[in-house]
């Protein structure tokens, strides 16, 4: 199994979709990725050698791609700036609140979480 940047590859995939389930890896960064290193991109990541490998973690490190733990840590560190200094978006994240303008009367359940329990009105006679 092809390992780069931390993460198994998946096995049978081409290259090219293979290369995508890296964090911060998308389409376009994909192929960028393919292009430096020169691999063939319908190759199959089970196919992959060595020298590919190693070829492919290369163009990673020296294309400048920022992936994985340290676009982690980056996203992280933004979002911690935002909620310090009090912005909007900061405080939405704080109150784990969609960010982006999306309505919340109803909707919004993953953000949110499962809904509370309400309260039934008891029956006067």
């Amino acid at each position: 199994m092809a390992r780069i940047a931390g993460v198994d590859l998946p096995r049978n995939k081409r290259v090219e979709i293979a290369l995508r389930y890296i964090y911060g890896v998308g389409p376009a960064i994909a192929k960028k990725i393919i292009e430096i290193s020169g691999v063939d991109p319908a190759k199959r990541s089970d196919d992959l050698t060595d020298a590919e490998l190693a070829r492919l973690r290369e163009a990673i490190d020296s294309g400048g791609f920022r992936v994985e733990g340290d676009l982690r840590r980056e996203v992280a560190a933004n979002i911690k700036i935002l909620m310090d200094i009090g912005s909007y978006r900061g405080l939405r994240h704080r109150k784990n609140l969609p960010v982006r303008g999306q309505r919340t009367h109803t909707n919004a359940r993953t953000r949110k979480g499962k809904r509370g329990a309400t309260i039934k009105k008891k029956k006067v006679i």
